[in-house]
């Protein structure tokens, strides 16, 4: 079989709100491919920069998959919050982006956005916080019903990837 490694790590976020965020992620790949080691989902730590408005993860990415082709290839979706002083979280962003397709390092930079509601709900956001959020999150990356929602754009997550790529020759993919 193909195999695959994504090594890096996701780097931090900017153009937010406010400051002390953190980022939930995950991978999706589709039904070929079968993870041999590593976690496709995870969670950073807060991080409250004392100046700037960027925040600093550094939250470290080790997959390794095995394929037989490249229908489904591998998509990291993100969703990034913001959590207040009282410790209540908010939903600030939701990305996703393609593991680049060829070997080598990579920095990529993911565009972020959030929902937004009603007129009310927003009134409401700005008094008492929360604000709506996406009842399925496979929205984030499947782009079926994505374009029927009303949107604003966030900040971005800075990534840096290095992929690694093993006997994909093999099933006529040049790499």
């Amino acid at each position: 079989m193909a195999e695959l490694h994504i090594i890096g790590h996701i780097v931090g976020a900017s153009g937010f709100p406010q400051n002390s965020l953190f980022c939930k992620w995950g991978v999706h790949t589709g039904g070929a491919w079968r993870l041999l080691s590593g976690l496709k989902e995870g969670q950073t730590q807060v991080d409250i920069p004392q100046t700037g408005d960027v925040a600093y993860w550094s939250h470290p990415i080790d997959l390794h998959y095995a394929t037989k082709g490249i229908q489904g290839w591998p998509k990291l979706h993100l969703q990034v919050w913001h959590q207040d002083s009282f410790g209540r979280c908010q939903l600030y962003g939701y990305g996703y982006c393609h593991v680049p397709s060829s070997p080598g390092h990579h920095r990529i930079s993911c565009a972020t956005w959030r929902p937004l509601g009603s007129w009310q709900e927003q009134l409401a956001q700005t008094f008492v916080g929360g604000g709506p959020q996406l009842r399925s999150p496979d929205l984030i990356y499947s782009g079926a019903d994505r374009y029927r929602l009303h949107t604003e754009a966030m900040g971005t997550v800075d990534l840096e990837l290095g992929v690694i790529m093993r006997h994909f020759d093999k099933y006529g993919v040049e790499s």
